[in-house]
């Protein structure tokens, strides 16, 4: 049974708090909606207090930017700091970096590529989080795409369709290679995750699904 402490309510204030003004992609959705959504499913999935903690600050150093890191690690504990390292596959300064489409695109590619890379190698605490993030975030395309923006959610995305696509289809993979392996109910995690990527696949109009090569 996973207890939660003032600690928890430190980390929604501080994701609150950095990423203030920010939005969900095409939206005007506070960005503190999704941190809550993957911290829950932390939950959901049978993560322990560190785990939904960084649920909320996963995306801290990517989106808020690197310095973040030596104030997590000293009002939450290694724990939480190596799990949002572990759950980044960027930051805001590097993305910025790019400034056309072609580069975007490029840098894109880099990153997503070392992050499957690396989750395929990475401790099982920090596999947790990354799924329910992944989840969380396939779960909106999937109503975005049975919703008024259909198809054209995925001009949000850097990659498009495809590699959009290709993408989720990756993760699903990794994620289905771990089951069972680190947590009491990843198997249902990582199933649920497949089903919501066929369903992307499917809407989507895919013929078939192909991982990101």
């Amino acid at each position: 049974m996973t207890i939660l402490t003032s600690r928890y309510s430190a980390g929604v204030e501080y994701a609150r708090s950095a990423h203030s003004g920010h939005f969900r992609k095409g939206t005007s959705i506070p960005y503190l909606y999704h941190l809550l959504g993957v911290s829950s499913l932390v939950l959901e999935y049978g993560g322990n207090e560190d785990q939904a903690i960084a649920g909320l600050l996963h995306d801290v150093l990517e989106d808020c930017g690197a310095e973040h890191e030596t104030s997590i690690r000293a009002q939450f504990g290694d724990a939480v700091a190596t799990i949002v390292l572990d759950c980044t596959d960027g930051t805001a300064g590097s993305k910025s970096a790019a400034t056309t489409q072609e580069a975007k695109f490029a840098d894109w590619q880099r990153r997503k590529q070392a992050y499957l890379t690396h989750l395929s190698e990475t401790a099982a605490t920090s596999l947790l989080v990354s799924a329910c993030d992944k989840l969380h975030n396939a779960r909106a395309i999937v109503s975005d795409l049975q919703g008024d923006a259909g198809i054209t959610v995925f001009d949000r995305f850097t990659a498009r369709k495809d590699g959009t696509l290709q993408y989720y289809e990756s993760l699903a993979r990794i994620f289905l290679k771990h089951d069972g392996a680190y947590a009491p109910r990843i198997h249902e995690l990582a199933r649920e995750f497949d089903r919501t990527v066929a369903t992307m696949h499917a809407l989507a109009g895919a013929a078939s699904r192909h991982p990101l090569s």
